[in-house]
């Protein structure tokens, strides 16, 4: 009945500043961006009036590969909340790359807040294998992971 993931979507409250990030910081290429506003917007959001610029990015061309959505309401004051690990939502968004210590060292040579250095895991007895792994925030506050299977 559901086939692979679309895009992973995330609200943001400067979508040039989140674009900025997501394309210039790590390295996610800019596929282009839609505005959304009418009535089938108004539907789908449940919101009167609403309009919204969405932008889509990605680090891969595979069609296995959902991109990030990013979605930014206009004239709408966002509920800004603080992202948490140990509260029901989606907790990060988990990015791929064969270099961790790089990407680690690009961030915070860029000033990102990063919840730890890269970890070390083995779950090699589960049948996961091993990866380095740390959790990031983007310009919002939104917690992301970065991932390296070993």
């Amino acid at each position: 009945m559901v086939g692979r993931i679309y895009h992973v979507g995330l609200t943001v409250s400067d979508l040039d500043r989140s674009i900025a990030f997501y394309k210039d910081v790590l390295g996610l290429e800019f596929q282009g961006e839609i505005f959304m506003e009418g009535e089938e917007t108004d539907k789908m959001f449940r919101k009167e009036n609403c309009k919204t610029r969405v932008a889509y990015l990605n680090g891969s061309k595979a069609v296995e590969a959902p991109p990030i959505e990013l979605i930014q309401f206009i004239d709408e004051d966002v509920n800004k909340v603080k992202s948490d690990l140990f509260t029901t939502s989606i907790s990060e968004v988990c990015f791929y790359t064969d270099d961790i210590d790089s990407v680690y060292k690009v961030l915070i040579e860029n000033h990102v807040e990063c919840l730890s250095e890269p970890q070390y895991f083995d779950f090699s007895s589960q049948g996961f294998g091993k990866s380095k792994a740390f959790y990031f925030k983007d310009p919002d506050g939104i917690i992301l992971e970065m991932m390296q299977p070993l």
